[in-house]
């Protein structure tokens, strides 16, 4: 004998559909899970699994949706906002290691050879690209990811489903600007290095007419960027990592 085949109301299809757009568009953008380098079918997984485990938890502060399509597609649209504006803000921080990495090619002579960046499809140099994978293993390897998980649960509280996620767009602007300054914390030994540097240069110039400074510079610059990296690398990851902590932990909803 078949057994009647079971069907799932309305309400609850359509509740779970909300919940899932949100999902989706924060993991569209959260750090380490919408790297280029991961599968989009790995992406849809985890949007499908976060849904699954956040779903029971705000079924009851759902919002009742009649059969009207176009209110429907609003609310959808609302909540793709809502995701992808919390996922941008988590991915803000980790886009300020591989800016800081610009910056200090810049300082350090080695920004003349630019390669193409998968994720963003701008031009950037090898220690920048370096910096961009290193942040994401950074993320996931130190437990990070977890406080935008957190996020997305709590922004229910903030915004309700099907609400415009207002606030949103202050936050946004206040993270690029901490991110800039981040990066610009970062790279701040090149740039004191490279002023000094090229001050010493100016007045090398000045005593000994007769050097071709360019000559001496540029091996010199390079060679003594790559040490300084070298020296500063780990502590410049830990700074990184410290500033990614505090700014993660101030995502709405946590």
């Amino acid at each position: 004998m078949i057994p009647p085949a079971t069907t799932i109301p309305a309400a609850t299809a359509i509740g779970f559909a909300l919940v899932l757009a949100r999902c989706a568009g924060a993991v569209m953008l959260l750090p380490g899970w919408a790297e280029t380098e991961v599968p989009a079918m790995i992406r849809a997984a985890v949007a499908l699994a976060l849904a699954v485990l956040v779903w029971p938890g705000v079924a009851a502060t759902l919002p009742a949706v009649g059969d009207d399509g176009a209110t429907l597609l609003a609310m959808l649209a609302r909540e793709l906002l809502a995701g992808a504006s919390l996922g941008f803000l988590a991915r803000l921080v980790t886009l300020a290691l591989p800016m800081a990495g610009q910056m200090l090619s810049v300082m350090i002579g080695l920004a003349s050879v630019l390669q193409t960046d998968a994720a963003s499809g701008a031009q950037q140099t090898a220690i920048a690209r370096l910096f961009g994978l290193v942040a994401p293993l950074l993320i996931l390897g130190g437990g990070l990811h977890q406080l935008p998980l957190r996020a997305l649960v709590g922004s229910y509280r903030l915004w309700p489903a099907g609400a415009m996620p207002i606030g949103a767009l202050p936050a946004v602007i206040g993270g690029i600007a901490d991110g800039f300054a981040l990066a610009l914390r970062l790279a701040a030994p090149f740039l004191l290095a490279s002023v000094l540097m090229q001050v010493a240069l100016g007045l090398l110039g000045r005593l000994v007419p007769q050097v071709q400074v360019f000559l001496v510079a540029v091996p010199g610059q390079v060679l003594g960027g790559m040490v300084l990296l070298a020296a500063l690398g780990a502590a410049i990851l830990r700074a990184w990592g410290d500033g990614a902590a505090s700014v993660l932990a101030a995502l709405p909803g946590l």
